[in-house]
């Protein structure tokens, strides 16, 4: 018997619980519809400030009839003094009261004793009148022992001030009624954008990037803030289909030598044991594929550091001559194939990262070694630029074409002459050396004519500009290995 009860309580507390979260949900989401009801706070605030309006103008309009009888009842209350009251009754001429509403009668005088009962007395003599049109005033005639009286009737003043501040009140009230009526079409003409904004960030996602808020019959701010979120939107898309690109160009450079180890490595298990030649063969495959990928990865990892800005730089002074000439004679070494030149090859001194330097050079020089044919002549050169310098790199190759000119310094990107051909690469050489040239505060610029051949320029200033976050630290890098 225990046990059922204990289970019955068990299901009653459950079911309390439930309707508990239930109720709590319902005055969750009321509440919530009552906070986010933007119309409701907006027609709320509109009435505060009438409210605000309203106070203002009683206390302007108080004022207004306070100045308009002061002075008034101060000049009847020296004509008061001025004159005798009437022997038998105390009260004075009414030829004096009559325009002004007022009566005036002479009585017995009080004496306060203090400060404070003395403005205990005006008070109390202020409102003793009978009513609150009738204010009451004692004045002094100078008289031993009595003291003026003075009644005023101010009915037809507070009567107007009354009326006017019905009126105000009364224009106020129809004015926040019209308001509150209105909120449908308040809530359709602004808050409806702002839901259509709501509704589409809602469903943004990798899928459908290329929604857009319509900014068609929006006005004012409103259609700023629509077209600064599109903007936004055209950015974060850009950003997103960049790096989408680049994992599947990476996913595709990494595939094909992926691809040929991996053949090699099922040659040599099936047939490498028994014949050397075969194994020699797979062994220096894999060995020249190895050395792609890591070559490729180190290019990877290069821009990888420059999106996350963490890109330094090792700044020192150098002349970019002596890096030109060591570029020459190692492509000369490598690269039998082809003559290599400097010209001209004039002396300067910059501050600059000379291993990124050196390494630029070495990417130019290789592209040049690529596109041109065997035989040509590959020319280097550096002269001074004002206080910077302007490196060179010059073949006689193939060329770029016009329409591949804007590209060439994309990630990935190679010309169709580029691709068909056996030169190999994968197309980063020319953004790791743009990154690098504006890295230092340069610029690299290419001219090329098809058939004719490629120049290269890179521009440096004598020291990168202190704008870059990276060029800061490595500034102070450098200090202190001179401390």
């Amino acid at each position: 018997m225990s046990e059922k009860k204990q289970a019955q309580s068990v299901r009653e507390a459950r079911t309390y619980n439930q309707a508990a979260e239930t109720v709590h949900a319902g005055l969750g989401r009321i509440s919530s519809r009552i906070r986010l009801s933007l119309s409701l706070r907006i027609a709320g605030h509109y009435c505060g400030r009438l409210a605000r309006t309203f106070l203002l103008a009683a206390v302007i309009m108080t004022l207004a009839l306070a100045a308009g009888n002061v002075p008034g009842a101060i000049s009847l209350a020296r004509r008061v003094a001025t004159e005798a009251p009437d022997l038998e009754d105390g009260r004075y001429s009414q030829l004096i009261l009559q325009d002004a509403r007022a009566d005036a009668v002479m009585v017995e005088r009080t004496a306060p004793e203090n400060f404070g009962d003395q403005v205990k007395e005006f008070f109390t003599v202020l409102t003793s009148g009978g009513a609150p049109w009738r204010p009451v005033f004692m004045l002094d005639n100078g008289t031993e022992g009595h003291i003026i009286r003075l009644s005023l009737d101010l009915r037809e003043s507070l009567f107007i001030w009354a009326a006017i501040i019905a009126g105000i009140v009364l224009a106020d009230l129809l004015r926040m009624m019209s308001f509150l009526r209105r909120r449908k079409v308040l809530d359709k003409k602004v808050l409806s954008p702002i839901r259509e904004m709501t509704e589409i960030t809602k469903t943004l996602s990798a899928a459908n990037l290329s929604n857009r808020i319509n900014v068609a019959g929006m006005k004012y701010e409103l259609q700023d803030l629509a077209v600064v979120i599109n903007s936004m939107l055209d950015r974060i898309e850009q950003s997103y289909n960049s790096q989408k690109q680049f994992v599947s160009d990476a996913s595709h450079e990494l595939r094909t030598p992926i691809a040929v180890i991996q053949g090699y490595t099922d040659m040599l298990r099936r047939w490498g044991k028994e014949d050397p030649e075969v194994l020699d063969e797979g062994i220096g495959a894999i060995s020249q594929e190895t050395v792609a990928m890591r070559e490729l990865v180190e290019n990877l990892l290069f821009l990888a550091r420059h999106d996350k800005k963490t890109l330094l730089l090792e700044i020192s002074e150098f002349d970019p001559a002596d890096v030109v000439k060591e570029v020459c004679q190692e492509a000369g070494m490598v690269s039998g194939d082809h003559r290599f030149e400097m010209n001209p090859c004039e002396s300067s001194l910059i501050h600059a990262d000379r291993g990124m330097i050196k390494q630029v050079m070495r990417i130019l020089v290789d592209n040049a070694v690529k596109y041109s044919p065997a035989d040509s002549t590959v020319t280097l050169g550096t002269r001074p630029n004002g206080n910077g310098c302007i490196l060179t790199v010059t073949d006689h190759g193939a060329g770029i074409s016009e329409e591949d000119l804007p590209k060439i310094f994309e990630r990935f990107y190679r010309a169709d002459a580029a691709r068909n051909s056996e030169t190999g690469g994968h197309g980063l050489g020319l953004s790791i050396a743009r990154i690098i040239v504006v890295a230092h505060s340069g610029k690299l610029r290419v001219r090329s004519k098809v058939g004719t051949g490629t120049t290269f320029e890179i521009v440096l200033p004598a020291e990168p500009s202190s704008g870059d976050a990276p060029q800061e630290e490595a500034k102070s890098r450098r200090k202190k290995k001179r401390g």
